[in-house]
């Protein structure tokens, strides 16, 4: 049996992941210390004998030493989340994404020196792009960031970091690890405490309430269901090609915030009307936005069979059936 450890397991994509790792006969452990994540999301597994929840910070290398030492598979999922937290903590933006990265990247190098079966996930993010005006983001591209002046830059900038540790341990050392910059993944569970768009909108028209556009939401981005996005991950890890190499996940097909904010509201109230917000009304004035986020996905569909089941549509309707059904 695989020995798989989630950090972050009790996220809104940690839950969902440790559920499809227990799918396919993986002994699952999480260690998580809640401070984004929440045990709740946990309650359809924690019964399960091949389970187990470990409440722990990933900063503690004692306890990194010990679960990466029986570990086949480790996939890190902890970090700092969401813009709102990003704009309002960036120190325990910068501490949570690089030290625990460097902890568990050293524990694995060793644990694979030492002859043993392992590899790494590392989730990484599309704010690492900055705000690279293309129109769609390769692998390759350019990272820009604004000025160090600007908090939000903190978090792409320090995922970053993150990315150039890993592989470093892969030029090396060989360190077995393969990174997956998430698109704006979505679905049930995912809250909107901290700013994600989809849940705020979701909460919001389904409390009669208007949903709130920062600017005028021509910001144009991709959605993908998590369980989409989850199986590219578990795919990716069964590939030796993906080892020491860098992946958009995602999906490839853009809409304005403004569209979805209406897609939503067709879906549960036609009635209710959109409310503009400004950025400086939402964090702060020294905020900046990426206008455009677009992943190109050849790399990704050329390493593996990668095909998204979801539609946006189908997506916001899913979210929307498990919110209703208590699973959020």
């Amino acid at each position: 049996m695989r020995n798989s450890l989630v950090t972050g397991g009790a996220g809104f994509i940690g839950s969902h992941l440790c559920e499809a790792l227990l799918k396919r006969g993986d002994k699952v452990t999480v260690v998580d210390d809640e401070s984004t994540g929440r045990r709740n999301n946990l309650r359809n597994i924690e019964n399960n004998p091949n389970f187990e929840f470990v409440a722990g910070s990933v900063s503690d290398d004692t306890l990194v030493k010990e679960l990466v030492s029986t570990a086949n598979h480790v996939y890190h999922l902890a970090a700092a989340v969401g813009v709102a937290l990003i704009s309002k903590e960036p120190i325990q933006t910068i501490e949570r994404n690089i030290y625990p990265t460097e902890l568990l990247l050293a524990e694995v190098a060793q644990r694979h020196a030492d002859g043993h079966d392992i590899k790494m996930f590392l989730a990484s993010t599309s704010e690492v792009y900055g705000k690279n005006p293309k129109p769609k983001w390769t692998e390759e591209d350019d990272l820009v960031f604004g000025a160090t002046t600007r908090p939000r830059w903190s978090y792409g900038a320090s995922k970053a970091i993150d990315e150039f540790l890993a592989l470093a341990y892969w030029y090396q050392k060989k360190t077995p690890v393969v990174i997956g910059r998430f698109f704006n993944v979505v679905g049930p569970r995912q809250t909107g405490a901290y700013g994600m768009v989809l849940p705020r909108f979701i909460d919001a028209v389904s409390a009669g309430k208007s949903p709130l556009v920062h600017s005028d939401g021509s910001q144009i981005r991709c959605f993908a269901h998590v369980h989409d996005v989850l199986d590219g991950v578990l795919k990716l890890m069964d590939t030796d090609a993906a080892l020491g190499e860098v992946f958009n996940i995602g999906s490839d097909h853009p809409v304005t915030i403004l569209e979805l904010a209406n897609l939503v509201i067709q879906a549960i109230d036609p009635n209710v009307p959109v409310k503009f917000q400004t950025y400086e009304e939402a964090y702060n004035k020294s905020f900046e936005d990426i206008l455009r986020r677009v992943p190109d996905l050849t790399k990704l569909k050329s390493t593996i069979d990668y095909q998204p089941q979801y539609n946006l549509e189908q997506i916001i309707a899913d979210t929307i059936r498990h919110k209703n059904a208590g699973d959020e």
